[in-house]
């Protein structure tokens, strides 16, 4: 299994498959639909980011309450097509990678391939494997937002799957067109 380290560069993106199983390693952000929303506002305000937007990567994910002694709570991912048209601004914007679950739309596709991203897809239903990858998590902006606040996390070999390349080829499109294959035999 690849291991890749964070901040993300497109010469490393580019040697990704679809398909491929990686372990990520380094510094990434969380952000939901509340901290996208305001996220964006702050851009179109021509206000900074909450943090330098250029290689990162945003992990879609609002953890539960961090229990006593933890460094943060379940931590899955959420369903990443929420986030669809946000998505092409903030790659535009220099993000290179973002993690969820779920199919994106053709759009932002299109817009992974141009700008030479990445999308990982993350197993649902893993929030308790994914909250032990969390070494360091620190809320960075928008804390009144909760749950839903942007978090500076610091991972390490956080098992990850790319399900869009940035050659813009898309896992849950092969996948499916594979099975059917594989069921017709």
């Amino acid at each position: 299994m690849k291991k890749i380290q964070t901040p993300l560069t497109k010469e490393i993106l580019s040697t990704l498959e679809v398909g491929e199983k990686i372990l990520l390693s380094g510094v990434i952000y969380t952000g939901r639909d509340a901290a996208h929303k305001r996220l964006i506002k702050s851009l179109e305000d021509n206000k900074n980011a909450p943090f330098q937007l250029e290689g990162q990567l945003i992990y879609y994910v609002g953890p539960t309450p961090t229990p006593e002694g933890a460094i943060i709570g379940s931590a899955g991912p959420t369903t990443s097509y929420r986030m669809d048209e946000f998505t092409p601004t903030l790659l535009d914007k220099g993000i290179l990678g973002t993690v969820g679950k779920g199919k994106r739309s053709d759009y932002v596709i299109e817009s992974i391939k141009n700008n030479g991203a990445v999308y990982f897809a993350a197993v649902g239903g893993t929030a308790a494997l994914m909250a032990e990858c969390v070494k360091k998590c620190e809320v960075i902006a928008y804390e009144d937002l909760g749950t839903e606040a942007i978090r500076r996390l610091e991972v390490e070999d956080m098992p990850l799957i790319v399900a869009v390349s940035s050659k813009g080829e898309d896992y849950y499109k092969l996948g499916r067109k594979n099975y059917l294959e594989m069921k017709s035999r």
